[in-house]
């Protein structure tokens, strides 16, 4: 093939649309003959440049046309493949490559094995996801043509530490079987197949089989064999090579700072650097490349060309950012760029929204949001849509974040957990399961399991579920339960024991289909589980042999942030959201450059477990830090857009954020980018009322004929001190729910401890002797909590051990138990008064003690003298009203046995009347009586409000503070408690 004079090498400025300059020159370029267009080949990076560069000719397609062919060369990175036209069937065969996913499995498998040589055994998780980084490393060698023995060959282990001489170790053990793997299933690398397919594209075209044009259109991939292909193409008679954004302005002495130097180091983040070594590697001088000259007219040239001088000003390298002290301000200036710096994510992204809706305002002006937080790209979305604009983020989301792939999480989390309360219900509520007409129903059940669920955990397993079933008080439908049971005792099954891989993922298939009918392979994101589904149980054998089942749970869910979701067709016209891949060759009239915090664009490097830096020298591998320049590459290329808006957050989620380096240039090369302060006040305005109308402290006052006519010994501190807590519970029937899966709190330690002493009462009529047995009997029923019993149990033994000898005590002086654990009531002023004691004794003088059992401190001696804690005055005036059966006389004694520590020892007994506290004895149930009295006629019988936190000093407990709308109101009452308190 005879070769052209020079070289046709092109480069489409920042500032201009590369895809439609690229359509425009080739439309222009082939004069109108449609059939010369279509026998035409473009190369372009990947698959989703293919669409770009299909819609931009479509946009240019005014009475129709043939396009030419589009071939991907493959993305590693995107997990995409050469295109078809690569690899035609008459063409010298080339081996098939493997499968990812059974490149992978057996990967890890002998990452697994070799570990396990040296004494650092992995679990099967850990070893899939460091076989994906070195899946990563070998594809970075295959690309840069490093041949495998170069590691063994390395002589720098004297220069790294015992951690990365391990790791080297074992990398080189592991690269020195793959090569037996891969003969062994017939297949090679995909790196190593891009390379063949490429090389043989390059030697076909120099020996002039193209039939039409061939154009390189994109491309910015530094791989030696993509350069020796483009060099190729630039030399052949129709063949071009146009390269997105190449500086052709940048002074020499910076281009060549670039690098590499003699010792090898460069400046891998510079926007220009990876244009540069891509050059180098073709042979071809920056000073060969010529402008491209179609798609872009002279006003917008005009227009363009000094915002295109700043932004190469801006990315100087950092050696030569002392000039920007003599630039003149034209050469500075970024007209058309905004700067937008929000307190947080949440109000950056109403402001992005706010802006994209105003500049499509403008008939057929487009709009794009440009971010790598796809999170952000989620809100901004969510806040579109309030305005009936429908945006996707057509660089997807991750599978882990679909319904798909939460469920399948959660399958493999429930059964981990021997199906714990928490992680159960998360599965039996997704939104996936059982829905339809079903739906309801099934709900509804689970819904009681929710109830029955509450407080602490029970046994672990399906089996301690199915125990809190039986239990009659929790009425639930055993039916409904042994329906799950079918569905989930698989999955219980094959996490028990020794796990495996294969068996897990058959488990969870199995269980995904019979919870959802399988809608749970229905969809976009139902498809593409599936699909990872089938890889991984299809390669399964080829891994690791052992998953330890803890590990199941995050192993799916970062295989699953890895396949990316991305909708079908539809939305907004001429609103986009763009991820950094997607915005390549793409442009719109106004674009919003979002996220722009360090860490996240650009991102922070991917650590490499396998290479530290200094073997990657060693190597003549590419530096971590090479993706930044790409990313730098991206955002300059974005500046080009007619008007920008760059946008960032001072604070993450959970911290302040460092500006990114890129933002942190701008402001420094311009002195402060120009603000578009105006989104942010529409941010903070859009949800604003235009008045404030906080509540008011509320005073429900219901008809006296309405109100309660009964009252609860534990409930007269809280009708004084709180009485709208008292309304809302006693009222209106609202009582707080103990969390799923709660910690045993101290009330319930106390209902235990009230269980046992009840049961040795009633059964074992107060016999010290049988107290120890009962206790220890209860500690062996706590299965769910080893670290609360063992914590607790001592406590409780030296305890109980004081009841039973205090118990011993108190007989011998002729003291006796009457009864335990009953319920008594009496009418006393129109009002049903009733409780629950924990033990009436007769005193040896034949007045009545009434004991209360405390598991914490008691009651203060002020807190009584002041009007509460009433409770056992209260019992003791429904025993003296012949309120307990079997049981008459006079109180004269009221004890609290508290099981707390004083003086160095558990157990004491604190009376509740006598000098210390400052009351009679004898006068104690007519002090509780006048306290109840007086309280009744207020808040009973009487008529008055039932006013929120009346004495908040004496009411900590929180149930009801958000139903009173306690912020709102709180603070701000002026006198009002202490008038009406007083």
């Amino acid at each position: 093939m005879a070769e052209r004079a020079t070289p046709a090498l092109f480069t489409v400025p920042a500032h201009r649309p590369f895809t439609d300059a690229l359509a425009a020159g080739l439309i222009a370029q082939t004069g109108g003959d449609r059939l010369a267009l279509a026998r035409g080949l473009i190369l372009v990076p990947n698959n989703r440049a293919a669409r770009a560069v299909s819609d931009a000719f479509v946009r240019r397609a005014e009475h129709g046309l043939l396009l030419p062919r589009l071939v991907a060369i493959g993305d590693l990175e995107l997990g995409d493949g050469p295109g078809h036209a690569l690899d035609p069937a008459d063409a010298e065969p080339v081996p098939p490559a493997v499968d990812p996913m059974v490149r992978r499995m057996v990967l890890a498998r002998l990452v697994s094995e070799e570990r396990a040589k040296i004494g650092e055994p992995v679990d099967a998780a850990e070893a899939v996801r460091l076989a994906q980084a070195l899946a990563r490393t070998l594809d970075q060698m295959m690309v840069e043509e490093k041949p495998i023995r170069a590691l063994a060959e390395l002589d720098v282990e004297a220069d790294l530490s015992e951690h990365w001489q391990r790791a080297l170790g074992v990398l080189t053990a592991v690269l020195a079987r793959w090569p037996g793997e891969l003969l062994a299933m017939g297949r090679i690398d995909q790196a190593d197949r891009r390379n063949r397919l490429l090389d043989r594209a390059a030697r076909t075209w120099r020996e002039g089989a193209a039939q039409g044009f061939v154009v390189a259109a994109g491309i910015i991939d530094t791989a030696p064999a993509v350069a020796r292909l483009l060099r190729t193409i630039a030399w052949m008679p129709e063949g071009k090579v146009v390269l997105p954004g190449l500086d052709l302005s940048m002074p020499q002495e910076e281009w060549d700072a670039l690098g590499p130097d003699e010792d090898g180091r460069a400046i891998e983040t510079h926007p220009q650097f990876h244009l540069k070594r891509l050059l180098d590697r073709m042979g071809l001088a920056r000073s060969e490349a010529e402008r491209w000259g179609w798609g872009g007219g002279a006003e917008a040239a005009a227009s363009s060309a000094a915002r295109g001088r700043a932004i190469a000003n801006a990315m100087k390298p950092a050696a030569f950012t002392g000039k920007w002290q003599e630039l003149p301000p034209a050469e500075r200036r970024l007209s058309g760029v905004r700067a937008l710096e929000c307190a947080t994510p949440a109000e950056e992204a109403q402001a992005i929204a706010i802006a994209l809706r105003q500049a499509i305002e403008t008939p057929g002006r487009t709009a794009a949001l440009v971010t790598p937080d796809r999170t952000l790209a989620r809100r901004v979305a969510a806040h579109l849509w309030r305005w009936g604009i429908v945006v996707d983020d057509s660089a997807g989301r991750p599978l882990s974040a679909m319904p798909s792939g939460t469920l399948l999480t959660a399958i493999a989390e429930a059964a981990a957990s021997g199906f714990a309360p928490v992680e159960l219900l998360t599965l039996l509520k997704h939104p996936l399961v059982k829905g339809g007409v079903e739906r309801w129903q099934w709900l509804a059940a689970v819904r009681s399991l929710d109830l029955a669920l509450r407080g602490p955990r029970p046994a672990p397993g399906l089996a301690g579920v199915s125990a809190l079933v039986r239990d009659p008080g929790n009425r639930l439908d055993a039916t409904w339960w042994n329906g799950v049971l079918d569905m989930l005792q698989p999955l219980e099954t094959a996490f028990s024991g020794r796990v495996t891989l294969p068996a897990m993922l058959a488990a969870i298939r199995e269980a995904a289909s019979a919870l959802t009918q399988d809608e749970a392979w229905a969809g976009p994101a139902g498809r593409a589980a599936a699909e990872l589904f089938e890889a991984l149980e299809g390669s399964a054998p080829l891994g690791p042999s052992e998953l330890a089942s803890a590990a199941a749970g995050p192993m799916l869910a970062r295989l699953m942030e890895e396949v990316s979701v991305r909708p079908p067709q539809g939305g907004h016209p001429r609103v986009s959201i763009w991820g950094l891949i997607e915005q390549r060759l793409q442009h719109a009239d106004f674009a919003v450059a979002a996220g722009l915090n360090e860490g996240v664009w650009p991102a922070l490097p991917s650590p490499d477990p396998w290479l530290s830096p200094r073997v990657r020298r060693a190597l003549g591998l590419p530096g971590l830090e090479w993706r930044i320049g790409i990313a730098a590459h991206d955002f300059a290329s974005l500046l080009g857009s007619p008007s920008v808006l760059v946008t960032r957050a001072r604070r993450d989620a959970r911290a302040p954020a460092v500006a990114s380096r890129f933002w942190l240039r701008l402001e420094a090369m311009t002195g402060g980018i120009a603000r578009a302060p105006h989104f942010r006040r529409w941010s903070a305005a859009i949800d604003r009322p235009d008045a404030f109308a906080p509540a008011d402290r509320p005073r429900p006052a219901p008809p006296a004929d309405q109100r309660p006519r009964k009252l609860a010994v534990t409930r007269l501190d809280r009708l004084k001190a709180d009485p709208y807590a008292f309304y809302a519970q006693e009222m209106l029937k609202l009582v707080s729910l103990d969390p799923v899966d709660a910690e045993p709190s101290p009330a319930w330690r106390g209902s235990a401890v009230h269980a046992v002493l009840e049961a040795w009462a009633k059964e074992d009529q107060c016999d010290p002797s049988k107290l120890a047995a009962r206790a220890e009997a209860m500690l062996d029923g706590i299965t769910a909590h080893p670290v609360l019993k063992a914590l607790w149990a001592p406590r409780l033994r030296e305890s109980i051990a004081w009841i039973a000898d205090e118990m011993l005590a108190a007989m011998a002086t002729g003291r006796k138990p009457l009864v335990a654990e009953v319920f008594g009531e009496r009418e006393i002023d129109g009002i049903r008064l009733y409780g629950k004691v924990d033990r009436i004794d007769r005193m040896p003088d034949g007045s009545l003690a009434i004991v209360d059992y405390k598991t914490g401190q008691p009651p203060g001696t002020k807190q009584v003298a002041a009007g509460y804690a009433m409770q056992l005055g209260l019992l003791g005036l429904i025993a003296e009203n012949g309120g307990f059966k079997e049981v008459s006389g006079k109180a004269g004694a009221f004890e609290y046995w508290s099981l707390a520590q004083k003086d160095g020892k558990l157990g004491y007994v604190a009376p509740a009347t006598g000098k210390r506290a400052g009351i009679d004895p004898a006068e104690f149930t007519a002090l509780a009586y006048r306290n109840f009295a007086d309280a009744a006629a207020k808040w009973l019988t009487g008529d008055e409000p039932f006013l929120a936190k009346l004495h908040p000093e004496l009411a900590p407990y929180a149930d009801y503070d958000q139903l009173m709308r306690l912020d709102e109101w709180y603070g701000r009452q002026g006198d009002e408690q202490a008038e009406e308190g007083a």
